[in-house]
């Protein structure tokens, strides 16, 4: 059972949302914050699974919760998935770089928006098409400087593969396109994330473009 918590400061959101969790068998809602304060403390209290974030609430907004919840070992096993209407890439990137391991846009599809609460608890992370596009644009007008400085540690190797990894593939998929053993896709992806110091593929892809690699 997946336990999730929403964060909304509009009691219809959060009433049309529990509506559609509890709709179905794997997940259930554990809480309700109409505030970025009342959503980091009802993490540490309730520990949930996945938390269903919107940006704009009163005093504490919804990036800032995340960054105190992702920084929290009282809230470790909690992942952030946030839902909002400003879908640009500076709410995208700050997201992100909080601690977000995922970002859509308040009007996704029901069904989808469930596939993306299980995406997140199985500890994958996802953006929508919106959200990688103003990354893309934000990150191609920025270059990074630690980013580049770190994308020279990378071997030719782990260059290719983390191409293929931008490019949207499994690490069974690139085992496939270079001919080496899925054990060596992932050995080489999980190299690939220390030396670029993010934690999982969405942050790995943001790192290649904000280093001009992709």
């Amino acid at each position: 059972m997946i336990r999730v918590l929403l964060a909304d400061d509009q009691a219809l959101v959060r009433g049309a949302f529990a509506l559609l969790v509890g709709s179905v068998d794997d997940m259930s809602v554990v809480g309700e914050a109409g505030t970025g304060d009342e959503a980091v403390m009802l993490v540490r209290e309730l520990r949930p699974d996945v938390v269903l974030m919107d940006i704009r609430m009163p005093g504490t907004d919804g990036i800032e919760a995340t960054r105190q919840i992702s920084a929290d070992d009282r809230s470790r096993g909690s992942k952030v998935l946030i839902l909002t209407t400003f879908e640009n890439d500076t709410n995208v990137l700050r997201g992100l770089r909080a601690g977000a391991c995922g970002f859509l846009p308040k009007d996704t599809l029901p069904e989808a928006l469930l596939d993306a609460v299980r995406t997140v608890a199985a500890g994958d992370s996802l953006l929508s098409p919106g959200a990688t596009k103003a990354v893309i644009t934000r990150a191609l007008s920025r270059p990074d400087a630690p980013a580049h400085e770190r994308l020279a540690s990378l071997t030719t190797r782990e260059r290719e593969v983390l191409q293929l990894v931008a490019a949207g593939l499994t690490n069974q998929e690139i085992a496939s396109e270079l001919v080496v053993s899925p054990l060596t896709a992932k050995t080489h992806v999980a190299r690939i994330l220390a030396k670029m110091g993010v934690r999982d593929r969405v942050h790995l892809v943001i790192a290649a473009y904000e280093a001009g690699l992709l």
